[in-house]
């Protein structure tokens, strides 16, 4: 499958262990391209240049902290149903960008309200966080089609607006049901069958192919103009990056 730099094409991205799963598709049609990537830059500045990114990773980093983290995370929980476990509080800017567990608990709880630590998830994916955060602020044409997607509320919005029933892994273990319950309602809304018969390539793994998947879904929404940002109106960051998550 060879992309034509002439098409229009939307972008799927989860962050995954290793790097960055790319998946492409397009506004309509079954024509897809899956890659994988292991910077951020890289999977941003594809040659195809997608009209819509949309990215399972935080974009906009607040200043201060607040209870459950950003507007964005609070709007969306209660959405989720048992599934709400999976969205992660992002903590102040300054504690994404530390180095050490440590210092990140130390610069967020000085600069929470009430003060707090950060959660080992996120910390965990702070340097995916952190090389996304950069290119944005410095590519504004990236800025303008870069769009924060959440897969859990991806699948919310996909299967008409209702909570999934199966989580995708069991004791960090895939979980067939769950998979097989994405892969419906992917398939459901028009997803390649190439895309969700494909084998993840690089070090992805088949839960990262169907979140990129659930992303691509999001980047169509986007594009025809039927998908909703949380909250709405987004809220910007400092540097005036929106802090939202549409589906």
């Amino acid at each position: 499958m060879t992309a034509a730099a002439s098409k229009v094409w939307l972008a799927g991205i989860d962050g995954c262990p290793g790097g960055w799963l790319v998946i492409l598709i397009e506004p309509d049609g079954d024509a897809c391209e899956i890659a994988f990537h292991r910077e951020i830059a890289d999977a941003l500045r594809m040659p195809q240049q997608p009209a819509v990114i949309a990215i399972d990773m935080p974009i906009g980093l607040p200043e201060r902290g607040g209870i459950g983290g950003r507007a964005a995370e609070n709007a969306i929980r209660p959405l989720l149903g048992a599934r709400q476990s999976s969205v992660f509080s992002v903590p102040p800017r300054a504690a994404v960008e530390a180095e050490t567990y440590a210092d990140a608990c130390v610069r967020a709880f000085a600069a929470s309200d009430p003060p707090r630590k950060v959660s080992k998830q996120l910390f965990n994916i702070a340097p995916k966080i952190r090389a996304l955060d950069a290119v944005l602020r410095n590519d504004a044409s990236l800025r303008d089609r870069c769009y924060e997607v959440h897969p859990e509320l991806a699948f919310w919005r996909l299967n008409g607006e209702r909570a999934l029933t199966q989580p995708k892994k069991i004791k960090s273990r895939p979980h067939p049901a769950g998979l097989a319950q994405r892969r419906a309602i992917l398939a459901a809304a028009g997803v390649p069958a190439a895309v969700l018969d494909a084998v993840p390539p690089g070090t992805a793994q088949p839960d990262d192919l169907l979140d990129a998947a659930a992303c691509a879904a999001i980047a169509r929404r986007i594009h025809r103009g039927s998908a909703q940002p949380f909250p709405d109106p987004p809220p910007k960051d400092a540097y005036g990056l929106p802090m939202a998550i549409w589906a």
